[in-house]
């Protein structure tokens, strides 16, 4: 009986991850870096009309760009890897300070590399993507910084580099990868429908991971010394709503995986809930109150909270799906 059983289970869960890849690609991954080259195309334009630090259509393409990024960014496999575009698009966190210090010489020398987008693709990543035209747009130093027109130009080389970065990994995913995903084969990058699943497990464990550990957990710094301007986007107000998204992000991505499982699925839902609740009714946008005992309670009550969505996950989710979370990105950093 028990050995029948596991054939049982065992056909269940192949039936389960062979649907899963097909239903995670085309309703999250795909949609979701489809959203993110669109979003690029639109802040490049915008930079293109009106490239001043104060442009608020500019502002608000940098806004929405972010939060295509936020959605996605999980995903730190496959196309995100491919000649280190994940952290030419989002190169965060910036412990050393280096986009502050590249955007700076580039300003100070008034590099020509800004010309085209083919010598702006060779600077350092850490004078790419979208921190650095957080920099550009809303620090105070770097944002008035140098000859207003080559600030510009600075402006606009960035957002054109972000946009073709997006594409790149849009069109790499449609082309490329979620065929891998969907047909796994013998020799290949994923050589079973089990493993594809481990990937999408991992993604979302690291996504958790991000979230408690990097988004919540710098600002918190420690008790006796708090950092909240180690917070991502913090100098645009963005540093909760970026949580946030994540969670929401993640949730989808948690209920595809265990929708073959109600039990499983409905645990998972109400941690989430609770965890968007608490977020949601944080109202400190950049963590800036983590320096109050009473501020940074909640949101050491929100971290603890994201940890037990991992608990869960780890704890059913991943025997559910006959898989382990693996190595990710950030083990050993």
């Amino acid at each position: 009986m028990l050995r029948i059983s596991a054939l049982v289970l065992a056909l269940t869960t192949s039936v389960a991850h062979a649907d899963l890849a097909d239903t995670i690609l085309d309703d999250i991954v795909l949609p979701g870096f489809d959203q993110l080259a669109i979003s690029g195309q639109a802040l490049d334009a915008a930079a293109q009309t009106d490239c001043r630090a104060e442009s608020e259509p500019l502002r608000a393409a940098f806004g929405e760009t972010l939060d295509a990024w936020t959605a996605v960014s999980h995903f730190r496999f496959g196309p995100t890897e491919v000649e280190n575009r994940g952290f030419a698009l989002a190169f965060w966190p910036d412990s050393r300070g280096k986009t502050p210090r590249a955007l700076n010489g580039l300003i100070a020398s008034q590099d020509p590399v800004v010309d085209t987008a083919e010598s702006f693709a060779t600077v350092s990543i850490a004078a790419r993507g979208l921190y650095a035209m957080e920099f550009l747009l809303y620090d105070a130093t770097i944002s008035t910084a140098g000859n207003s027109e080559y600030h510009c130009a600075l402006t606009q080389a960035v957002a054109a580099d972000i946009s073709v970065t997006a594409q790149e990994l849009a069109a790499d995913w449609h082309t490329r990868y979620a065929e891998l995903m969907r047909n796994p084969t013998e020799g290949g990058v994923y050589q079973s429908e089990a493993e594809v699943a481990q990937e999408f497990f991992k993604a979302l464990n690291t996504g958790l991971q991000i979230t408690a550990d990097m988004r919540l957990g710098r600002p918190l710094g420690t008790y006796d010394a708090p950092r909240p301007k180690r917070a991502e986007a913090w100098r645009s107000d963005r540093s909760l709503r970026n949580v946030t998204l994540s969670l929401e992000a993640l949730e989808r991505l948690a209920m595809q995986l265990a929708n073959t499982d109600p039990e499983i699925e409905a645990r998972l839902g109400h941690s989430f809930a609770t965890a968007l609740t608490e977020a949601k009714g944080l109202d400190d946008p950049r963590f800036a109150r983590v320096s109050d005992p009473s501020g940074r309670f909640r949101v050491e009550v929100l971290q603890r909270t994201v940890n037990d969505i991992r608990a869960v996950s780890t704890g059913y989710l991943g025997p559910l799906l006959g898989v382990s979370g693996g190595f990710n990105s950030l083990d050993g950093d």
